[in-house]
C-alpha cells in the first residue's frame, strides 16, 4: 500500500484509470444507474424519507467516489444498510437533522482515513469475509421477494423471462450486457402490452430539479451534536466497514489492488457533498459493484457514469424510467445474488477447518437475522480471534532436561506466551522436584503481554521459595524490554511472597 493517503500517481495510471475501457465503463455505469433506481427509492422508504433523498444521495456519493475514491470501479451511494440505521434519527428529530448527521459521518470518516484505520481490516479472517459476501447475497435476494407477494402470474413470467436472457444471451453475444438487455425488453413488453405490473414509478415519485447545495436547518450547538453524535458513530462504523470489505471483495475479482484510506477519506467527501445536497449518508454497495464488474466496468469513468446516468435518467427522462418494470430489476438483483454468493464455500465446508466453517456460518447468520453488517462481522471477528488463540495456546511446549548431578534441571520453552497460553506454561513446571539450580531457557518463545510475565513471576518465585537458583537465559530483545517493565521476580516486593496479579 502506498505510504501516503493520496499518493502522487503517474499520468499513464490515471489516464488507464480514466479512459483505459471507456465503452465498456459507460454500459456498465448506464446498467448500475438503472439498477441504483429502484434501490434508492427503496432505501429512502426504509429511512422514512422522500425518494428524492436517497436519489440524490446515490448521486453525489457515486461521482464524489469516482474521484477521491482509493477503488476504480467499486460504486458506492445510498444503502440499505446505512439507511437502517437512520430510521428513529429521521422518525424523532426529522430531515434536517439526518442530513446533519450524514455531515458528520463524512467527517469522522475523513478521520478515520487520516489516522490510517483503513488497514484494521487486515485483521478480518476471510472466514469472516466470506460469510460477509454469502450474508449480502441472501439479503439481496430475500429483498426482492416482497415484489412477488400479490403479484400475478405475469410478474413470475417476466422474472424468468428476464432471468433467461440474462443467462442465456452472453452464449451468442457479449458485445451488450445481458442485464441492460433484459431491462430494455422487458420494459418494451411491459409497455406495448399494456401489462398491468408494478414499475419503478409505482415506487414513489421521481424528482424533476438538480439537486442545490445549502446547509441543514438546524441550531448549530452542542445539543444538536448530542442528538446527532449516537447516530453518526454506527453510520460511520458500517459505511466505512461495508465499503473496505466491498473493496477487497472487488480487489479479488479484478485481481487489483486498492488504497483502503483514501477510500476511507473518498467516502467521507463523498457524504459530506450528500449532506449539504439534501442526501443520506451512504457506502459502497456490493450488489451494484457486482453488477457494475460483471458488466465490464473496470475504471473510474464507470462509477462517474453510473451517477451522471442516474441523474439525468430521474430528471429528464423519468417519464420512461417510471415505466421500468420492477420484475426486469428483479431479474438483474436475483442474478447478482446468485453471482455474488460463494457457492464454493458450501463444498468447502467438509474440507475446512471446523473452526473456519463455523465462524463463516456464525457471520451469515448473524447478518441474516440482525440486517445488520456491523454486528455479523464483529461476531465473526470474535469466534474467529478465539479460534486463532486456541490454536495458538496449543503451540506452547515445554521439556525439561536434568543435570547428571540430579540437583539442577533446564527447562526449554517453546512458542508464543499470551494470556490464553499463560495458564499451561505455569502448569508444565514440577514444583516438587528439590533442586538447587533451575534454569528456562526461552530463546524458542517470546512474551506478549502482562499476562505472561506474570504467569513467569510465578514460576520463578515458586523455584526460589523452595530454595532453588532461577536463571533466565535466551530472552529476545522484546520480550526482555516487557519483563524489564512489569515483572517482579528480581524486585525486592518479591521478596515478599508471590505476585499478586
Amino acid at each position: 500500500m502506498p505510504s501516503r493517503l493520496i499518493p502522487f500517481r503517474p499520468l499513464h495510471q490515471i489516464r488507464e484509470e480514466w479512459f483505459g475501457n471507456v465503452p465498456r465503463d459507460l454500459v456498465a455505469g448506464l446498467v448500475v444507474a438503472l439498477a441504483l433506481i429502484p434501490e434508492a427509492i427503496a432505501f429512502s422508504i426504509i429511512a422514512g424519507v422522500d425518494p428524492q433523498v436517497g436519489l440524490y444521495a446515490s448521486f453525489c456519493i457515486a461521482v464524489v467516489t469516482a474521484f477521491a475514491g482509493g477503488r476504480p470501479g467499486m460504486i458506492s451511494a445510498a444503502t440499505g444498510a446505512m439507511a437502517l440505521l437512520m430510521v428513529t434519527l429521521v422518525r424523532d428529530h426529522g430531515l434536517q437533522y439526518l442530513l446533519a448527521a450524514t455531515l458528520l459521518t463524512g467527517v469522522m470518516q475523513i478521520l478515520a482515513g487520516a489516522l490510517r484505520l483503513g488497514e484494521v481490516l487486515k485483521f478480518v479472517s476471510r472466514s469472516v469475509m466470506t460469510g460477509f459476501v454469502n450474508a449480502l447475497a441472501i439479503l439481496i435476494f430475500l429483498a426482492q421477494l416482497p415484489e412477488f407477494k400479490g403479484a400475478g402470474w405475469q410478474m413470475y413470467a417476466m422474472v424468468a423471462g428476464g432471468l433467461a436472457i440474462i443467462y442465456l444471451l452472453p452464449r451468442l453475444t457479449k458485445a451488450v450486457p445481458s442485464p441492460l438487455v433484459c431491462i430494455v425488453v422487458l420494459t418494451a413488453i411491459t409497455m406495448l402490452a399494456g401489462l398491468d405490473v408494478r414499475t419503478v414509478g409505482d415506487m414513489g415519485r421521481l424528482p424533476s430539479t438538480l439537486p442545490v447545495f445549502f446547509l441543514p436547518d438546524i441550531p448549530w450547538n452542542l445539543e444538536t451534536l448530542w442528538i446527532i453524535l449516537p447516530y453518526a458513530i454506527p453510520l460511520t462504523v458500517v459505511g466505512l466497514l461495508e465499503s473496505l470489505m466491498t473493496a477487497s471483495i472487488v480487489d479479488d475479482l479484478t485481481d487489483t489492488d486498492s488504497n483502503k484510506n483514501r477510500e476511507c477519506i473518498g467516502q467521507g467527501i463523498a457524504n459530506i457533498a450528500a449532506g449539504s445536497m439534501g442526501g443520506m449518508a451512504g457506502c459502497a454497495m456490493i450488489g451494484q459493484t457486482v453488477i457494475n464488474v460483471k458488466s465490464g466496468g473496470r475504471g473510474r469513468l464507470s462509477c462517474l457514469a453510473a451517477g451522471v446516468f442516474l441523474l439525468v435518467m430521474i430528471v429528464a427522462l423519468g417519464r420512461y424510467v417510471a415505466a421500468i418494470p420492477m420484475a426486469a430489476l428483479v431479474a438483474v438483483m436475483i442474478m447478482v445474488a446468485i453471482g455474488t454468493f460463494s457457492w464454493q464455500s458450501l463444498r468447502d465446508l467438509r474440507r475446512h477447518p471446523k473452526t473456519s466453517s463455523l465462524v463463516m456460518v456464525a457471520t451469515v447468520v448473524t447478518v441474516v437475522l440482525t440486517h445488520n453488517l456491523a454486528i455479523g462481522v464483529a461476531v465473526g471477528v470474535v469466534l474467529s480471534t478465539i479460534s486463532f488463540a486456541r490454536k495458538a495456546a496449543r503451540l506452547v511446549a515445554v521439556r525439561s532436561e536434568a543435570d547428571p548431578s540430579g540437583e539442577a534441571r533446564t527447562y526449554f520453552v517453546e512458542g508464543n506466551l499470551f494470556f490464553v497460553s499463560a495458564g499451561a506454561f505455569g502448569r508444565s513446571f514440577d514444583f516438587r522436584e528439590v533442586l538447587a539450580r533451575v534454569t528456562i531457557d526461552v530463546s524458542r518463545a517470546r512474551f506478549w503481554d502482562i499476562s505472561s510475565v506474570a504467569a513467569l513471576d510465578k514460576v520463578v518465585l515458586k523455584f526460589r521459595r523452595d530454595g532453588a537458583e532461577v536463571e533466565l537465559v535466551g530472552l529476545d530483545d522484546m520480550s526482555a524490554s516487557l519483563i524489564d517493565r512489569v515483572a517482579i521476580h528480581d524486585k525486592p516486593e518479591a521478596a515478599n511472597g508471590l505476585p499478586m496479579h
